[in-house]
């Protein structure tokens, strides 16, 4: 259940929406910052706030790599699988990020702290290969580097 504080919060963002769609990212992102990640409860709780459908509000969630669907670790690190990361050296440096963390894409360590995501564009192709940990982007990441990161954040 969502506190009383962040319900008002958000009820408050709905309100001053131009529409109740417009409002309902911004509500799954806040309700996922709370929850660790949008269960299907805190699915119904958007859509009761936006007064969106949970059909609608799924359709939203599941259209957005950054909204959660299923438990994620403590930080996620996105790895940038564009056409213009790919071929500037993504794949590579995604087989040194699961070497180095133990884990494939889509799964999280095992002590909870990272999970490993491919995401189909982070927007920084003059930057490529690109990542993303929790809201931070980096760009021109070799394999090198991605290893120095992690040792700052593991």
């Amino acid at each position: 259940m969502i506190p009383e504080r962040l319900r008002q919060e958000l009820e408050g963002r709905v309100a001053s929406a131009v529409t109740p769609r417009e409002a309902a990212v911004d509500v799954m992102k806040e309700l996922q910052r709370h929850y660790g990640w949008l269960s299907d409860e805190a699915l119904q709780e958007a859509a009761g706030l936006t007064g969106l459908s949970a059909l609608q509000v799924e359709e939203l969630a599941t259209f957005y790599e950054l909204i959660y669907r299923r438990p994620v670790g403590r930080t996620v690190l996105h790895v940038c699988d564009s056409v213009s990361c790919w071929s500037l050296g993504g794949e590579t440096l995604l087989k040194r990020l699961e070497r180095v963390l133990g884990v494939e894409a889509g799964a999280t360590t095992a002590d909870n702290a990272i999970t490993l995501l491919p995401c189909s564009c982070l927007g920084n192709c003059g930057d490529a290969p690109a990542i993303m940990i929790g809201e931070r982007l980096y760009g021109r990441v070799t394999p090198e580097l991605a290893t120095e990161i992690l040792k700052n954040i593991i």
